[in-house]
């Protein structure tokens, strides 16, 4: 398969084609989704809440990041690989974003992603004179929760007005795309057709030059997903239904069977 990288992504937007990321937080789903086609991973700070149970994303460290991000690459010889820089890693300053951005990279991601619009411009600038592709992330930023009160659409009516000033910023300090983040459908769609950069849409309607997911909520793997995510399958009950015929075949005695043991 050939590797997706940045001119190939923006070809896609360039012909109209929306583009595919999912979230992957080890080698055994990156596999998979890198086999089904997906354009992007995302390995996103939501392992926190996804690997680890946390209630939130700003548990990740940028060890976990970099352990996440190693395991991705294993898997994944097509997609092209984002890494979330997580929350207390490129906030102090330029230099500490840069030092935890080259971890990233080195780990495996052909890019970073970072949260926050024009506040983060000047250290969006500093990695991309650094050499590092940057994925903005406006709207809804989960890193800022506590500030935001919870998750909440953001851009709704005279708010609109900074969402776009945001993305301007983010694009203007040489960001390759841009996620956004449970945005209001018409805001998303103008942002997309103003800016030359890639557009990523979470809740932010169907305008955007792509979409991305948490996987766990795409497959169906728990009882409760935001309201703007899609079941695409009932992964978590396949699972629970393949654990239940194990635990049953052991308990009775019918695996292993003949042809499942070693006889001489």
């Amino acid at each position: 398969m050939k590797k997706m990288r940045l001119p190939h992504l923006q070809a896609l937007k360039t012909a109209g084609t929306p583009i595919t990321m999912l979230t992957a937080y080890d080698a055994l789903t990156a596999k998979i989704f890198d086999q089904a086609g997906t354009d992007m991973l995302l390995v996103g700070d939501s392992y926190a809440n996804i690997v680890l149970g946390k209630p939130s994303t700003v548990s990740a460290t940028l060890s976990h990041m970099v352990l996440a991000t190693s395991a991705v690459a294993q898997g994944t010889q097509r997609a092209f690989i984002v890494a979330d820089l997580p929350f207390g890693s490129y906030e102090a300053s330029t230099t500490q974003a840069v030092n935890s951005a080259v971890e990233l990279i080195r780990a495996g991601a052909n890019a970073v992603k970072l949260e926050g619009g024009a506040r983060q411009a000047h250290t969006i600038k500093a990695l991309t004179d650094a050499g590092i592709l940057v994925m903005g992330h406006i709207g809804y930023t989960p890193q800022s929760e506590n500030k935001i009160g919870g998750p909440r659409v953001q851009g709704r009516g005279s708010a609109a007005a900074q969402v776009q000033a945001d993305a301007l910023a983010v694009a203007q300090a040489g960001a390759f795309a841009i996620v956004l983040e449970m945005v209001p459908h018409p805001v998303a769609a103008q942002i997309t057709q103003d800016l030359d950069c890639i557009t990523i849409g979470i809740g932010a309607g169907n305008s955007c030059d792509g979409q991305v997911l948490v996987w766990s909520d795409m497959a169906g793997m728990t009882d409760w997903q935001p309201s703007f995510a899609r079941r695409f399958g009932e992964v978590g009950a396949a699972l629970t239904k393949a654990a239940q015929d194990y635990n049953q075949a052991v308990r009775e005695r019918t695996f292993p069977d003949s042809d499942h043991s070693f006889q001489n």
